[in-house]
């Protein structure tokens, strides 16, 4: 598997940690992390990632979801998202997006890793 650019979309910081940590003991790179909408699309149109782990409950007025949808719009930069919430209309948002795969929290390093072989 190549090494990708990975943007962390996370509010909690001790998360955003723990999610670097397994990102980058598979390898990976992590360019940024980020806990707001706004700062995702900010740093995904500067850095230009691979691959986005998306938080959908985020700091701001903007959720994970509408974040992704409005990089989606100027690029294609696939996404894994990540919550500790799984109801329906958040799923149904989700699939107005082009996502990889939805990891409910507490995520292991082996769903991670699963997650990434399929974004490959």
């Amino acid at each position: 598997m190549e090494t990708k650019k990975v943007l962390i979309v996370e509010d909690e910081m001790i998360i955003a940690m723990l999610i670097e940590r397994m990102v980058t003991s598979m390898g990976h790179q992590v360019i940024d992390k980020v806990s707001s909408g706004e700062d995702a699309i900010n740093k995904a149109l500067e850095h230009s990632p691979d691959l986005i782990l998306m938080d959908i409950r985020l700091k701001g007025e903007m959720d994970g979801i509408e974040a992704m949808r409005r990089i989606q719009e100027k690029m294609s930069i696939p996404v894994i998202y990540i919550s500790g919430n799984s109801d329906l209309a958040h799923q149904k948002k989700m699939n107005n997006t082009d996502y990889i795969d939805f990891l409910s929290k507490p995520i292991s390093q082996s769903d991670l890793s699963k997650s990434f072989s399929v974004a490959s």
